[in-house]
């Protein structure tokens, strides 16, 4: 983090992180939970902190790749690669989807690795 950018103040860091972990929803409602928390969270606080407003469209755009990462693993499941690929991808979810928002916790922006960004 540049010295000259000021920490996020702990509200909003703590809304980043929720943003994140909203992902988690994927266990109430498979396929779409991980959209709709961090969807819903971001729209309600976004105007809030700018900071919000980043992570939040992070762990959206982070959460639409895995929806569709996941799809396509299922496309692929015809052919039995898709099972092993699947597990890779929801493991690598569940991993980063954790050390984003211990990052955005700490008030440090997380860019996810390999992430489409269709919002911007």
């Amino acid at each position: 983090m540049n010295e000259l950018q000021e920490i996020p103040g702990p509200d909003a860091r703590r809304w980043a992180m929720l943003c994140h972990y909203s992902a988690f929803l994927w266990f109430v409602a498979p396929m779409i939970g991980n959209v709709i928390g961090p969807l819903v969270v971001w729209q309600f606080k976004r105007e809030s902190d700018p900071f919000i407003e980043d992570q939040g469209k992070e762990a959206l755009n982070f959460q639409i790749t895995i929806t569709v990462a996941t799809v396509i693993c299922w496309i692929l499941a015809w052919v039995l690669i898709g099972f092993p690929l699947m597990v890779l991808v929801g493991v690598w979810a569940f991993v980063l989807t954790i050390i984003a928002g211990l990052k955005a916790n700490q008030g440090r922006p997380y860019r996810y690795p390999f992430c489409w960004r269709p919002i911007s």
